[in-house]
C-alpha cells in the first residue's frame, strides 16, 4: 500500500483530513471488504494529490487557472482510475462485482473517452472557476450546511446562499452550452430548444412526446438532469455524471454522514412529529400493569388476613407465594387479564416497586406471554402480539430497468446488532447497498448492520438504502422483520 503524500502547508493538511473521510467512503462502495477498501482509497488518494499538484504547478505563473474538477470529486475519479488499474493488473476479484462489469462498459469508457461525449455534468463542472466548482459540489453532493461551506472556503455566510444560487445558474448555463456542442441526430437537436424551456419553468409539466424521447435517449436525459435546477434532483445529476458507477450510493452516504456529523443521527420526524404509535400502546400496557398492581396487592392482602394453619406457619397457602401474592390458580381470576393492553409483554415482576414480588418461574421468559390466569390462552406472536418495530418502505427514484429504495425502521427496544429481512414480489433484485451487508435468496433479502451501526437505542431508528433491477412491475417489499420479528407498516 502506497504511502500518502505529506502535506505541504498546515492548510493542506486540514484539506488531506476532509477528502480522506470522502475518498475512503466511495473506495468502501467499490470494494469487497475493508482491507482492500483502505488500499484502494491510499493508492487513489496518492494518484489524485499527483495530478492536482502537477496541473498546479504547470500554471503556475501562466496567468492562466487549471482546468480540472474541485479537489474532492478529483480524488474521487482518482478512485475510479485505480479501480480500473486494479481490473487491468488483475486484482478485480478485490472489487465489487458490479463495479467489475461497468468498468468493461461502455458506460465506463464515456468518462474516459472523447472530452463532447463525456457526460454533461462532468464537462459543467469543470468549466465553472475553482471556486464556484467547490461551492456547488460541497453543498449539493456532500450535503454540508452553507454556514459550514461558507466557514470552509472562507466565504460570508450571510451571502453563501445567493452566491450558491448564481452558481447553480452557471452550472446550468455550462451544461446547456455543452449539451448543445455535444454531437447529436436531428431528433435529439429538435428537442434542445424545447427542453431548454421546460427545464427553466417551475410547473414540472413535460410535453408527453418530450418525456417518451428523454425515456429514450441517455443523452438528452442527462442534459435534463444538469439543467432542471428545481426538484432536488441537481444532486444526483452531479454525483452519477461526474463520479459514475456507485454515484448515488456515495451520494446517500455522505447525506447521512453530514447528518451524523451534525448531531441529527435520527430523522425528523423522531425528534418532532406524531406520536409513536408503539410508544403509546406501550404506555397503555404499562399503566394497565400497574392497575393490576394495585389489585393483586389487595387480594394478597386479604389472604394474608385469613386464618388457617399455614398462614400460622408462615408457609404460603394454595395459590400464593411466599411472600403471599397469587399465582396461576383457578379460584384467583387475578386481573391482569383485562387491564393489560392486548399484546403486550407480561413481565416477570409486577411494577409496583417491590423487587421482591415476583410471578413465578413460569413467567420468567422475557418474550410477549399471556396471563397466567385459567383460561387465557398466550398469544401467537405473528397475530396478536404488538410489533416491537415499525417500518417505512420509500422509492426514492426509478428507471426502466432498475430503482433506488430506502428502508427505516423504528424499534422500541435498544438493539446491539441488527438483522432486517423482507421480501419482493415481483422478482426485484438487490444490486447495492449502503449502511447494511446484504444477501438475497430468490425473493428474500436479509440486511445485517454495518460495523459502524450496529447499535440503536430504544424508540431510535435504522436506516439503509439499495439500487435494485426490476422487470415488468415493482410492488413495494413486504413482509419485514426485525431479528425474526415481524415489524408493522408505518
Amino acid at each position: 500500500m502506497p504511502d500518502l503524500p505529506t502535506p505541504q502547508d498546515a492548510a493542506e493538511a486540514a484539506l488531506f483530513s476532509e477528502c480522506w473521510d470522502a475518498v475512503l467512503s466511495y473506495a468502501d462502495l467499490c470494494t469487497a471488504g475493508s482491507t482492500a477498501a483502505t488500499e484502494l482509497a491510499a493508492e487513489a488518494f496518492s494518484l489524485g494529490m499527483r495530478e492536482a499538484r502537477d496541473a498546479e504547478a504547470a500554471v503556475r505563473g501562466a496567468g492562466r487557472r487549471p482546468a480540472r474538477l474541485p479537489r474532492i470529486p478529483l480524488l474521487l475519479t482518482a478512485v475510479r482510475t485505480t479501480a480500473a488499474e486494479w481490473e487491468r493488473q488483475g486484482l478485480g476479484h478485490r472489487l465489487d462485482p458490479d463495479l467489475r462489469l461497468w468498468l468493461n462498459s461502455e458506460k465506463a469508457a464515456r468518462y474516459t473517452g472523447p472530452p463532447l461525449q463525456r457526460p454533461i455534468a462532468l464537462r459543467g463542472l469543470r468549466d465553472l472557476q475553482a471556486a464556484d466548482a467547490e461551492l456547488l459540489w460541497l453543498a449539493e453532493v456532500e450535503a454540508l450546511p452553507l454556514p459550514v461551506v461558507a466557514r470552509r472556503l472562507g466565504l460570508d455566510p450571510a451571502t453563501v446562499g445567493e452566491e450558491l444560487a448564481q452558481v447553480r445558474g452557471l452550472f446550468r448555463d455550462r451544461s446547456h452550452r455543452n449539451h448543445l456542442d455535444m454531437p447529436m441526430d436531428a431528433q435529439c437537436r429538435s428537442y434542445a430548444r424545447l427542453l431548454d424551456a421546460v427545464t427553466r419553468s417551475t410547473s414540472g409539466e413535460t410535453p408527453a412526446d418530450l418525456s417518451r424521447h428523454l425515456a429514450r435517449c441517455q443523452q438528452c436525459a442527462e442534459a435534463a438532469a444538469c439543467l432542471r435546477l428545481h426538484g432536488g434532483g441537481l444532486p444526483a445529476a452531479l454525483a452519477g455524471g461526474v463520479i459514475g458507477w456507485g454515484g448515488l450510493a456515495y451520494l446517500e452516504r455522505r447525506r447521512r454522514a453530514a447528518e451524523v456529523r451534525l448531531g441529527a443521527g435520527r430523522p425528523p420526524a423522531l425528534e418532532s412529529g406524531p406520536p409513536n404509535p408503539g410508544a403509546h400502546k406501550a404506555k397503555v400496557a404499562r399503566n394497565g400493569l400497574l392497575v393490576a398492581a394495585v389489585l393483586v396487592s389487595l387480594l394478597a392482602l386479604a389472604v394474608s388476613m385469613m386464618p388457617g394453619d399455614d398462614m400460622k406457619n408462615g408457609a404460603a397457602g394454595p395459590g400464593t407465594t411466599a411472600e403471599g401474592q397469587p399465582v396461576s390458580n383457578p379460584t384467583f381470576p387475578v386481573p391482569v387479564a383485562t387491564s393489560r393492553a392486548p399484546g403486550s409483554a407480561q413481565t416477570s415482576k409486577a411494577p409496583t416497586g417491590n423487587p421482591s414480588e415476583s410471578t413465578g418461574a413460569k413467567n420468567s421468559d422475557p418474550e410477549p406471554q399471556g396471563t397466567s390466569s385459567a383460561g387465557v390462552e398466550d398469544p401467537e406472536p405473528s397475530e396478536s402480539a404488538t410489533p416491537t418495530c415499525s417500518v417505512e418502505y420509500s422509492l426514492v427514484n426509478q428507471w426502466p430497468d432498475g430503482f433506488q429504495a430506502e428502508i427505516t425502521v423504528t424499534t422500541a427496544e435498544a438493539l446491539d446488532d441488527w438483522r432486517v429481512t423482507w421480501s419482493f414480489k415481483d422478482g426485484q433484485k438487490v444490486t447495492q447497498m449502503w449502511d447494511a451487508d446484504f444477501t438475497q435468496s430468490g425473493s428474500k433479502v436479509t440486511a445485517t448492520a454495518a460495523a459502524y451501526n450496529k447499535s440503536v437505542a430504544a424508540d431510535g431508528s435504522l436506516s439503509l438504502g439499495f439500487l435494485a433491477s426490476w422487470q415488468s412491475k415493482n410492488a413495494p417489499a413486504y413482509d419485514f422483520a426485525l431479528n425474526g420479528k415481524a415489524c408493522a407498516k408505518s
